[in-house]
């Protein structure tokens, strides 16, 4: 089975791009690839999935053509259609994953990302980031403040309304 899930708003788009920016030149100096949302990560020979951006270090990946099977950091941008499923069947995928490190959920709607780091046996720590905080991506080695992520980016409010950031 593949699961890609298209049409995601701007704001989502934006956060993806915003990050994507920050640490493409960081992950390239360390050898690793990243990819996009396009780009398939491979869960059992049978099931894929298309992560807003996805990072493996592993050899193995980095002349893979079709889709990743190593990836250690995975991000997924946030969106009320598919949060839901961001949170359970999609983290219970990535999680079986042994190369897996970290599992990122970044809100598009305000600004919160939650981080999910794999502790020993089947032990998951979680890290909740807001407003101010500096964001530790532990798998990459990559820190930055959660505000560059928000920048320029229109957040809706639960009353409709657009706030602009940054």
């Amino acid at each position: 089975s593949v699961y890609a899930m298209a049409g995601g708003s701007l704001p989502h788009n934006d956060i993806a791009i915003n990050l994507l920016t920050k640490l493409r030149p960081y992950t390239r100096e360390q050898g690793c690839r990243i990819n996009m949302a396009d780009a398939k990560v491979n869960i059992t020979p049978q099931i894929y999935r298309y992560p807003d951006l996805a990072i493996s270090c592993d050899e193995r990946d980095k002349t893979a053509l079709d889709a990743l099977r190593y990836p250690k950091l995975v991000i997924e941008v946030l969106s009320p259609g598919t949060e839901t499923l961001d949170r359970s069947e999609k983290f219970r995928e990535y999680r079986s994953l042994p190369s897996l490190e970290e599992y990122v959920l970044i809100s598009s709607t305000q600004i919160e990302v939650e981080i999910y780091r794999r502790g020993e046996g089947r032990l998951w720590l979680y890290t909740t980031y807001q407003a101010e905080d500096i964001i530790t991506l532990e798998s990459v080695g990559f820190e930055c403040p959660i505000e560059l992520l928000y920048e320029q980016v229109i957040l809706e409010t639960n009353a409709g309304e657009e706030e602009e950031r940054g």
